[in-house]
């Protein structure tokens, strides 16, 4: 079974814990709302990227709260790109799907929407 790219943004409103928790648990749902085949059995892995202006928390923790315990997760920090968007958590999921990549339905939550809108828009039939 081949292994498939999720990606997903949010912007969190602040630095704080409990700001990141949200904003990755809000990104995390609704990747899940989005591709409802997805189990957590079959996720390989999670790698999760943050601004470096975001240093109060990991948001891995979002993915054990939601009850990813067994999954491998990674946390990093994302290029310092001038001018880029602020507070933004970016996640990397590898799921093993027989799913071709084109089913695969990315997740860029509000103003991270403008990161990748031509992966953050429906495809023709999709749910």
């Amino acid at each position: 079974m081949p292994t498939r790219g999720l990606r997903g943004a949010v912007q969190a409103t602040a630095d704080t814990p409990e700001a990141i928790y949200t904003a990755a648990r809000d990104l995390l749902t609704a990747i899940y709302a989005r591709n409802p085949s997805l189990a957590a059995d079959d996720i390989a892995s999670i790698f999760f990227t943050m601004t470096s202006d975001l240093t109060s928390a990991y948001p891995a923790l979002a993915a054990r709260q939601l009850g990813w315990v067994d999954t491998p997760l990674l946390c990093a920090v994302e290029i310092d790109v001038p001018g880029g968007l602020e507070r933004v958590i970016r996640v990397l999921l590898h799921w093993n799907t027989g799913r071709s990549q084109t089913e695969i339905h990315h997740v860029y939550l509000g103003a991270a929407a403008a990161l990748r809108p031509d992966l953050n828009i429906d495809r023709e039939g999709d749910p």
